[in-house]
This record gives C-alpha cells, structure tokens and sequence, in this order.
C-alpha cells in the first residue's frame, strides 16, 4: 500500500517552507495550473507515503483542533535538532490537547494551524 495525505492550503510557500526548512522533508514533485490547481508532493525519497498540498482560486476553510500529523524520529538528538530549528525560524511548541502528546513529544502548528507531533521511536 502507498499512503498519499492530500490538504488544500492558502499559501503554499509557507506550507512548503514549514515542511522543508522545519521539519526535514523534502519537495519530491509538484505540478502548475493542474485544472486550475498548484501543488507540491513532500516526503522522504525511497519511501511509500507523501503529503501533497495545493492551492487554487477556492480558499481552504481548515477548522484544525485534534488534527495532527506524527512523526516518529529516530533520537532525541534528532527532536532537539527540530525543536532549535523551529524556533530559529519563530515556531514554538505548543500544548498538545492529548495529553499523551505532551508527555511524549513535541507538537509544532503548520502555517494552516494543524498540529505536527514530533516524538521519538519506542522501541
């Protein structure tokens, strides 16, 4: 199976630059004035899954409360690297509303204000 998360946003750059410069994906495609529609896949290269983000004349109307993206990192060196950058860029955690979350990580809010929880594997 391969995993696709689909969102419209209102700016793309911000969107592209949170997940790009933040948290450490990459830009691995996009597309222009695709039926009116611009869009970006991120994600890790080699892997199954993507995030795609578009944009068009129609604005995204995100009403984000418990809605979040997980991503299991591989150290806690490799959180403290995310968290620094995060907040050289003005980014700063948040209090996550599941209370797991706050023990067991970090959530950040993307430019559209959705939760992204950035936690260490458990092995």
């Amino acid at each position: 199976m391969k995993f696709r998360y689909a969102r419209h946003t209102n700016d793309l750059k911000s969107i592209v630059d949170f997940y790009t410069k933040i948290i450490g994906l990459e830009k691995l495609g996009g597309f222009e004035n695709h039926s009116n529609y611009n869009g970006v896949f991120i994600g890790l290269p080699n892997l199954d899954w993507h995030i795609e983000f578009t944009e068009s004349i129609d604005k995204a109307n995100h009403k984000p409360d418990d809605d979040l993206i997980v991503f299991y990192l591989d150290s806690t060196s490799e959180l403290r690297t995310i968290t620094k950058i995060a907040e050289e860029f003005g980014v700063l955690p948040v209090k996550s509303k599941n209370p797991y979350w706050q023990l067991n990580g970090i959530e950040l809010k993307d430019p559209d204000g959705f939760g992204v929880v950035l936690t260490v594997k458990q092995e």
